[in-house]
C-alpha cells in the first residue's frame, strides 16, 4: 500500500520592516501555454501554474497612496501574459527566466523568485517545474 504524500509549499518571507522591504506576490496564476520539447507538446497548449515573489525597496517617501510608486501585481500579470502569448516556449526554465528578467525591470524590484509547473505532465503527479531565484544587477550595471 502506497502513502501519498502532500507538500505544502510554505509562503517565503520576504517582507521585513527593519530593512524596509515589501513583499509582492502572485500567487497560483493558472494558464494555458504552448510549451515543452516533446512533439505532443508543440500541437497545443498545456495548462501551468505560476507563482512569483518579489523582494521590492519600500522607497522614500513612502508610496503616498500612488500606483506609480509601487511595483504593481497587475503589470506583472499583463507581462506574463504577453509571454505566454508571444508563441511557443521549449523549457519551463525559459519561461521562469523571462518572468524573472520582466519582474527585475522596476527599478524597486531587487529578487525574483518565480515556480512554473506543468500540471498536466505526470498523472500521479500535482505538477512538475522549476523554481528559480533572480537577483537585479546593481543599478547601472549592464544586463547579461
Amino acid at each position: 500500500m502506497s502513502t501519498a504524500r502532500t507538500q505544502v509549499i510554505e509562503p517565503l518571507r520576504i517582507a521585513d520592516a527593519r530593512h524596509g522591504i515589501r513583499h509582492v506576490f502572485v500567487r497560483d496564476l493558472d494558464m494555458t501555454c504552448v510549451i515543452g520539447v516533446h512533439a505532443h507538446e508543440k500541437r497545443g497548449p498545456q495548462r501551468v501554474r505560476i507563482n512569483v515573489d518579489l523582494g521590492v525597496v519600500e522607497g522614500h517617501p513612502r508610496h503616498d497612496d500612488r500606483l506609480e510608486n509601487v511595483v504593481c501585481y497587475e503589470d506583472i500579470v499583463t507581462r506574463i501574459r504577453a509571454i505566454v502569448a508571444d508563441g511557443h516556449i521549449n523549457l519551463v526554465e525559459t519561461l521562469a527566466e523571462r518572468i524573472a528578467d520582466i519582474c527585475l525591470q522596476h527599478p524597486l524590484a531587487f529578487s525574483a523568485r518565480i515556480r512554473v509547473e506543468k500540471l498536466d505532465v505526470f498523472a500521479d503527479a500535482a505538477g512538475a517545474g522549476v523554481e528559480i531565484e533572480r537577483l537585479a544587477p546593481p543599478r547601472g550595471a549592464p544586463r547579461g
